[in-house]
C-alpha cells in the first residue's frame, strides 16, 4: 500500500458496478453454499431469537430499535462472510469453522473498528428516544399499539420523519466509515486509520455509485428484518460476499493478501 502518500489507491466505479456486485456475491454464495447458509442460520437464529425476545416482552420502542439499528452492527458481524470471500478468491473452499472464527479479525485494529460502530449504535439508540420522547408523552407497550401510533397519528408521522431523517445520516456516516475498512482490515497490513481513511476516500471519489450500495444494503437488510430476520439466512452471507466484491473492486490492490500475512 505504497501508492498515494502511503494509502491504497481508490477506483472509480459506476451506477451499474453495485449490481455487478450483488450478482458476484450471488454466484460466490453458489460455490459455498453449505458453510455459507450455516453461517446465515446463525445469524438468523440470533437476531430472530432477540427479536421474539422483546416482541414477548412487549417492549416495542427496543424491538424498533434492533430491527433498524441492525445496519449499524451487520458490518463486524459479516467478517465471516469477507473472510469467505477472500478465501474463494484464492480458489479455497471455506469451511464453517472458517468463517465463525475469522482468525485475522481477533486483532486490535478490528476491535477498535468494532467499539466505533458500537458507540455509534448506543448514540444512536439515544437519539431514537429523544425523537420518541419528543413526540407523544404516553408508553405503548405492545408492538401493535405502538405501530398503530406510529401509521395513524400526526405524531407519530413526525417521530417516523425525523428518526428517518438523523438515522439516514447516522447510518450513511456509519456506511462510510467500514464500507471498505471492515473487509480491509482482514489484511494484517491494513491498521485502522489507513482502512477507515481509505473507506472515507472511496466513498467521496464515488458519491453516486456508493450512495445507490448504501441504499441496497439497507434495502435488502430491512426487507430481511420484515420477515422476523429469517431472510438472513441467505441475505446476510450474500451481502457479505457481495460486500467482499466491491472492496476489491474499489481499492487498487494488485491481488489478494495471503492467508495469515503478517505486517512487514
Amino acid at each position: 500500500m505504497d501508492a498515494n502518500g502511503g494509502l491504497p489507491g481508490v477506483r472509480r466505479v459506476g451506477f451499474a458496478d453495485p449490481f455487478v456486485w450483488l450478482g458476484q456475491g450471488y454466484s460466490d454464495l453458489l460455490r459455498a453454499p453449505v458453510p455459507l447458509i450455516g453461517y446465515g442460520m446463525m445469524i438468523a437464529g440470533l437476531s430472530s431469537g432477540l427479536l421474539y425476545g422483546l416482541y414477548a416482552s412487549d417492549a416495542a420502542f427496543w424491538a424498533l430499535t434492533l430491527t433498524f439499528g441492525f445496519v449499524f452492527i451487520a458490518p463486524m458481524l459479516a467478517m465471516g462472510p469477507y473472510e469467505a470471500g477472500r478465501r474463494l478468491e484464492t480458489g479455497e473452499r471455506p469451511s464453517l469453522g472458517q468463517i465463525v472464527f475469522v482468525r485475522p479479525a481477533f486483532r486490535q485494529d478490528v476491535a477498535y473498528l468494532g467499539l466505533a460502530l458500537l458507540l455509534i449504535y448506543l448514540f444512536w439508540g439515544r437519539i431514537a428516544q429523544i425523537v420518541f420522547g419528543l413526540s407523544t408523552y404516553q408508553m405503548y407497550d405492545t408492538i401493535e399499539a405502538f405501530t398503530a401510533f406510529a401509521l395513524t397519528t400526526a405524531e407519530g408521522h413526525n417521530m417516523l420523519l425525523a428518526g428517518t431523517l438523523v438515522g439516514g445520516v447516522i447510518a450513511f456516516f456509519t456506511f462510510t466509515l467500514v464500507v471498505v475498512s471492515a473487509p480491509m482490515l482482514l489484511d494484517p497490513r491494513a491498521n485502522v486509520f489507513v482502512a477507515t481513511l481509505t473507506s472515507f476516500r472511496t466513498v467521496a471519489l464515488n458519491p453516486g455509485p456508493m450512495l445507490l450500495w448504501a441504499a441496497l444494503i439497507c434495502a435488502l437488510l430491512l426487507a430481511s428484518a420484515a420477515t422476523g430476520f429469517l431472510a438472513l439466512v441467505v441475505v446476510f452471507p450474500w451481502l457479505g460476499l457481495a460486500s467482499w466484491r466491491a472492496y476489491r473492486a474499489l481499492v487498487a490492490e494488485t491481488e489478494a493478501a495471503p492467508l495469515g500475512a503478517q505486517p512487514a
